[in-house]
């Protein structure tokens, strides 16, 4: 019998437990790890001196990247919290508190960031000093530190007093009892024991992307002028359902509040692009409401990003930690809009009021309204919360020890029961987590509980209702045209010099939908139709790259082929319920000569076809920010042992088409960056300075890309 059991659990990610030493390996720790886990049969109740429990890894191995196919590679908070609780390894006098801690395995800097994220995923802001620089008072920065120190058990402690971490270098490392770990190249490790060995490899192939967990259908929804679409109602342990989430539908505009696990699929699943979200409305940090925030990152602008002060310093911190970045560089990825507690915030006549509801971390609840007939329509959107029995608990009179004061108490209990028409709320029990019993007696005219692994029992089908994931509540129905306003939107962005009745004749087409896994246009095939994406995800297939990009609303499809009556050389699959215009090729040939934009167009195709096929601009990208970039890129010649100079004044990104560029230091060569990479990233992105020389090594053909001030390239 093997003494080294491997199971592949999920592309990137693998198990390898060893029974002789009980050590039990997770490879690899994306997003929702833990559900995959559970589903291969790695997790299980169990019982031990009468007390229940979990089985589980007992060791992690991470990524020695930290980003793979558009997502995070390396989340292990929900890991190390499912060892410390529900395994029981932190638990007082919990049979598996035998004083092990868990191991946390990598290089020296994902492990760094690691320690540093769940540090803050664990507290949030730690000092009063931290508090106090978000502009709260003095006398509440003193009671929120207090509060937090009531969930700490009175004291703020580094990760590092309970995780232990084991650096790989390339040699053979020993983690426990004759198990040892070597790096063989990036990525890919060999584990041995007892003469045998095994070899785990975390890498994700081109265009692969971690799976998600639990299968979901597709849903073709109406946008209302205000209304919620529930795109989740589990938690972070539930195999079969998002985390609890909420879209709002505001005018036509799309809205998350909070961005979870597989934000991606979770918007395909509901026909909607990251490239026609407006903004996310945040509540707190943790992984189950915070993981999904790098995949909002992939769009072609900047996503609006709606939180108080303290839920945006909180979060910014433990994103800086997990992609080592300075905290001020936050605005590169988000526009950032502070909200003020318990005060009406106007988001474009949305408004929303945020309410402090305790937690270990900074967080806050929401309220939106908006008027109507007969006065506002309001949803209340209540995670995480705290329940009434441990807000109790939580009532001191001192008010230097841990806790809260009745004051407090009676502020959040009366915040909590504020009647709304719709309010969804979490009831996950526990220590942070609210009761439904706690809302027997709220007024609020519909009532959804969530935010727990099973389904409702009796007593809680009694106070609230459930919601599956893409059922709608709609509070003010819509009675304009949605998609025409969007068309409209998109067709004067990208041609800004055509009049509005010019406009109006490519307007007044049909607009269609596509079912999910239908071909849009196919290659080698001649088109009669151009095709303008207002809303859902196309596939784009070309022959000539093995990458499928993702193209999402702004896309036009089949212009080229269109208005040259030639082959298409790409073909476009519907992912998800997709909605496009349809303009006849000779409308809008039409519309090409009367604006004089043939040769504009001829002179984009060449680096617009380089986009389209390219990893870096391939995927997210609108049409009117591929013509933004096109009118900037300058094409690159240079020839063997040529020196590049990076003119730090004007930043650039470089792609190189074909050749070699060397990176090195006085003689020495440090990187070879071949065709399909880049360089100058870090002084076009992170501002900075070259501390190396580059070198041609063969001849180079390359883009030069300056940096847009509308355009994000992160």
């Amino acid at each position: 019998m093997s003494k080294i059991i491997k199971i592949n659990v999920i592309p990137g990610v693998e198990w390898v437990e060893i029974p002789n030493v009980d050590f039990r390996l997770l490879c690899g720790c994306p997003s929702d790890v833990i559900k995959h886990v559970m589903k291969r049969g790695l997790i299980s109740p169990a019982e031990k001196a009468g007390v229940s429990y979990e089985t589980g890894p007992n060791a992690i191995l991470l990524s020695d990247v930290m980003l793979q196919g558009g997502g995070f590679s390396n989340l292990a908070e929900f890991p190390i919290f499912q060892m410390f609780y529900r395994q029981g390894m932190l638990l007082p006098g919990h049979p598996n508190n035998t004083g092990a801690k868990p191991l946390l395995i990598g290089s020296r800097q994902q492990l760094e960031a690691q320690i540093r994220y769940i540090y803050r995923g664990n507290y949030g802001l730690v000092s009063e000093r931290e508090v106090l620089d978000t502009g709260v008072s003095p006398r509440w920065a003193k009671d929120l530190m207090r509060m937090k120190l009531f969930f700490t058990g009175g004291q703020v402690r580094p990760a590092d007093t309970f995780i232990d971490t084991c650096i790989i270098e390339h040699d053979d490392m020993e983690l426990v009892d004759g198990v040892t770990i070597s790096r063989i190249e990036t990525n890919i490790f060999k584990i041995s024991y007892g003469g045998e060995s095994v070899t785990v490899n975390l890498n994700l192939k081109p265009a692969e992307r971690y799976p998600s967990p639990y299968p979901l259908n597709y849903y073709n929804l109406h946008r209302d002028y205000f209304s919620v679409i529930h795109s989740g109602i589990g938690d972070g342990w539930d195999v079969n359902r998002p985390s609890l989430s909420s879209i709002i539908i505001y005018q036509g505009g799309v809205y998350l509040v909070d961005a979870g696990p597989n934000v991606v699929n979770n918007l395909v699943a509901l026909g909607i692009g990251i490239n026609e979200i407006e903004g996310i409305f945040h509540t707190h940090s943790h992984d189950d409401h915070f993981a999904g925030l790098a995949n909002l990152i992939r769009g072609d602008r900047r996503i609006k990003y709606f939180a108080t002060s303290l839920v945006r310093a909180s979060v910014t911190k433990k994103l800086a930690a997990l992609l080592n970045f300075e905290e001020e560089q936050f605005g590169d990825f988000f526009e950032v809009h502070d909200l003020k507690y318990d005060t009406w915030n106007s988001v474009q006549g949305l408004e929303v009021k945020p309410l402090h509801s305790p937690h270990p971390v900074e967080n806050s609840v929401f309220i939106f309204r908006t008027l109507w007939e007969g006065g506002y329509r309001s949803y209340g959107h209540f995670a995480d919360l705290t329940s009434k029995s441990v807000l109790t608990d939580m009532v001191v009179d001192d008010g230097n020890l841990p806790g809260i004061s009745k004051n407090e108490f009676n502020r959040v209990i009366t915040n909590y029961l504020e009647p709304v028409d719709l309010k969804k709320i979490d009831i996950g029990g526990g220590l942070i987590h609210g009761n439904a019993s706690d809302f027997c007696e709220d007024k609020s005219k519909k009532i959804i509980l969530g935010h727990l692994a099973r389904p409702l029992n009796r007593s809680e089908k009694e106070i609230g209702s459930g919601a599956p994931f893409g059922t709608i509540d709609t509070l003010i129905p819509d009675y304009q045209n949605h998609f025409w306003r969007c068309a409209n939107d998109y067709l004067s962005e990208y041609f800004p010099g055509a009049t509005p009745y010019q406009i109006k004749s490519l307007l007044n087409n049909p607009v269609e939908t596509f079912n999910p896994e239908e071909i849009i246009l196919k290659e080698s095939e001649v088109n009669n139709n151009i095709y303008l994406v207002l809303s859902g995800n196309v596939e784009m297939l070309s022959p000539l790259n093995e990458l499928a990009n993702t193209l999402y609303a702004g896309s036009i499809l089949g212009e080229m082929s269109g208005i040259y009556n030639s082959q298409s050389t790409t073909t476009y699959l519907a992912v998800s319920y997709v909605k496009a215009l349809r303009i006849p090729c000779n409308l809008y040939i039409d519309f090409i000569t009367n604006n004089n934009m043939f040769t504009l167009l001829e002179k984009f195709q060449k680096q617009r076809d380089f986009m389209h096929n390219s990893w870096l601009f391939g995927e997210g990208i609108s049409y009117a920010t591929q013509n933004s970039i096109a009118r900037v890129m300058e094409p690159l010649t240079l020839f063997k042992g040529d020196e590049i100079i990076l003119d730090e004044d004007n930043p650039a990104i470089y792609f190189i088409i074909s050749g070699t560029v060397e990176r090195f230091v006085g003689s020495s060569v440090l990187e070879s960056i071949t065709a399909e990479n880049i360089f100058g990233e870090e002084q076009l992105l992170f501002g900075i300075p070259g501390l190396f020389r580059l070198r041609v090594a063969s001849e180079l053909i390359a883009y030069k890309i300056p940096q847009i001030p509308s355009v994000t390239f992160l």
